[in-house]
């Protein structure tokens, strides 16, 4: 088992993602419906939480609830947002307590209005925190997300305020919902799916992924640590060649 210790801490990655995925099949096994492994699972956010923090880590984007996750039974939607609901409410103390800022991107306005309004009241009461960056991706969709990047980039060159030739990598980056936020290193995705499920599809170029067996509700600290503890083992290329990161190291030091 790894421990933080064993961690290097020169190595951390600076923004880690997690598709959140397992807790239906963790409440079946269980002989529970679905609702009381998403229930559980909130353990398994806030224990990851407090372990990114404590690790200096400086962005964590959790996949909280995806566009296609309306499709779901309603009964199984409208406790998921009676739990987020609770969950915004019960840990906006804590977040303050340890110094977390809490962020969200998606299509917040398809939230139900009393979920937008608890989680703006969160994310503004949390707004001078310095510490680790907590992302909810909330009714996201990547292509959502590329498609309203696109739009939106339509109208302001309809009014004259930017040409072709001002599109981009970088001016592109400005139009998504992560303007703001680094692109992450790592991914970590739970119960041995190996998809990235429409997450983060620009964002994740030149992401390291992890993938897990282990269900959501069971995910605590040591399991993050491994996810690192794996990362911190590859080598980070960025098209270049292996011979090309050693001279550039061997060259800065």
């Amino acid at each position: 088992m790894i421990t933080k210790e064993q961690l290097e801490k020169e190595k951390l990655p600076n923004h880690i993602a997690i598709i959140m995925d397992g807790n239906g099949r963790w409440a079946r096994r269980k002989g529970n419906p679905r609702v009381f492994g998403h229930k559980n699972g909130v353990a398994a956010v806030r224990d990851t939480v407090e372990a990114c923090a404590e690790l200096g880590i400086n962005y964590l984007t959790l996949y909280a609830f995806s566009t296609e996750n309306w499709n779901r039974p309603r009964t199984e939607v409208d406790a998921l947002m009676s739990l987020l609901l609770a969950t915004i409410n019960k840990e906006t103390k804590t977040l303050l307590e340890n110094n977390v800022q809490l962020r969200a991107i998606g299509d917040l306005d398809s939230l139900p209005r009393k979920v937008s309004r608890e989680l703006k009241e969160a994310i503004d009461k949390t707004h001078g925190n310095t510490g680790l960056k907590l992302v909810l991706a909330l009714s996201y969709s990547a292509r959502w997300e590329i498609v309203n990047a696109v739009k939106n980039m339509v109208s302001e060159a309809g009014k004259g305020l930017i040409s072709i030739d001002d599109i981009d990598v970088n001016n592109f980056n400005h139009y998504l919902t992560t303007k703001d936020i680094p692109d992450p290193e790592l991914l970590i995705r739970t119960s041995g799916e190996t998809r990235i499920s429409n997450f983060l599809l620009w964002q994740l170029a030149y992401t390291e992924m992890y993938f897990t067996e282990t269900l959501w509700p069971d995910f605590r600290r040591e399991h993050l640590y491994a996810a690192i503890a794996d990362y911190q083992c590859r080598e980070r290329r960025f098209g270049k060649t292996s011979e090309q990161i050693t001279d550039s190291v061997n060259s800065n030091s």
